[in-house]
């Protein structure tokens, strides 16, 4: 191998964050030789988060899980059993939709590779019904399926109580 090409697939990955055409893309994640990678913004992440939280307040399942991939999991706050199929995530979110839930995002960190994007951080979630509010920690995982962000997967959980 010359040391030309070398040195412009090492520049390519480092100072322009990747390109797909040789496979290498940003934060570690790899394109197919014939995958291109979606350029995105840390705005339009932030923003899946309230596309998700829309459909959280029309009351209805199935917009929510629409915001989901086929092969994604759930790992809800307010149940013990992972959510993996459709119907799963649905039965979830018909029982979670009861108390009007709205979230709010608290603190965020994002990070963007190859037609993926993980947002994870603290949101508050105040229920309508009752008045409540909870906090909690978060994880999405999205995937560019060539048209839309998807979550794969969605991890939240209560804040603990015990401070260290």
């Amino acid at each position: 191998m010359k040391l030309f090409p070398l040195i412009a697939l090492v520049a390519c990955a480092v100072f322009a964050g990747g390109c797909a055409s040789t496979g290498v893309a940003q934060h570690g994640a790899y394109a197919t030789p014939t995958e291109r990678c979606r350029v995105t913004t840390e705005q339009e992440i932030a923003s899946l988060f309230e596309r998700w939280n829309q459909s959280l307040e029309t009351g209805d399942p199935h917009k929510v899980v629409d915001n989901y991939a086929e092969r994604s999991i759930l790992l809800p706050t307010l149940s013990n059993k992972p959510r993996l199929t459709r119907e799963e995530k649905e039965d979830y979110f018909h029982h979670f939709l009861e108390n009007r839930p709205s979230g709010r995002i608290d603190l965020r960190f994002i990070e963007i590779g190859c037609n993926t994007a993980v947002d994870a951080g603290l949101y508050t979630f105040t229920y309508a019904k009752t008045g409540a509010q909870v906090s909690g920690r978060y994880s999405y995982t999205y995937h560019w399926d060539g048209s839309r962000w998807l979550i794969t997967s969605h991890h939240s959980s209560v804040m603990p109580e015990k401070k260290y």
